[in-house]
């Protein structure tokens, strides 16, 4: 994908998610029903605002570990937020040095032909190692395990024809809420798609984040 055509999309992002807020209404204005989309632009827009119907959780960690040794939890909180009152929290221990812990919805594409991401992850504190890894998917078939999601560093953005659109990028790069996004444009789009956002444990030490403001939109 042109750096024009990013470039584009970014201007995109932020004037659809400024409609969403003025021409939606106050029940849309933070969130939505998950892979309904607010209109053709838009795919996917969520603050976690209504419950987490639709969502599902899971977790991941490395055959040295069984899952249930692997402590983890994703629920709706109050205590962090960048759209709305509600966020999702991201519980992972750090006990094993590894593990991932994530949530999926369904959504449709509609008759888009690429896509752009974007969310919003809150850490604790800045940190110049690498504690988490925030993780994202966006492809044919719910993730299973870690290995489903892109390897350190990789983005979709970043590869031509990519299997499926996701990033897995350093979190603690400050402190407070950050925006992470990517592209995704496949050589053929499935008729149902699956988005997944989580946490991969990369320290050793417990950790809580959030994440919010959830989008998928049509490029």
């Amino acid at each position: 994908m042109s750096d024009e055509r990013i470039e584009q999309s970014l201007s995109r992002r932020s004037a659809i998610k400024a409609g969403v807020a003025v021409g939606l209404g106050g029940a849309l204005a933070g969130c939505s029903t998950p892979g309904s989309g607010g209109g053709d632009e838009i795919r996917l827009t969520e603050s976690f605002e209504d419950g987490l119907g639709g969502w599902e959780t899971a977790a991941h960690i490395g055959p040295e570990e069984e899952l249930s040794d692997f402590e983890w939890a994703i629920e709706r909180s109050q205590e962090q937020a960048s759209e709305g009152d509600w966020s999702l929290s991201v519980v992972t221990e750090g006990d094993h040095d590894d593990g991932t812990a994530w949530a999926t919805t369904e959504l449709s594409p509609g008759d888009a032909e690429a896509f752009e991401v974007s969310f919003d992850a809150w850490s604790e504190s800045e940190s110049f190692n690498i504690l988490r890894n925030v993780v994202s998917y966006l492809g044919p078939e719910a993730p299973t395990e870690e290995g489903d999601f892109p390897d350190p560093g990789v983005s979709s953005s970043d590869v031509d024809g990519a299997p499926y659109g996701g990033l897995r990028e350093p979190l603690h790069l400050a402190a407070g809420w950050r925006e992470y996004s990517y592209t995704w444009e496949p050589d053929s789009v499935p008729e149902t798609l699956y988005f997944s956002i989580g946490v991969s444990v990369v320290w050793e030490a417990d950790a809580t984040h959030y994440v919010d403001d959830v989008r998928v939109v049509r490029l």
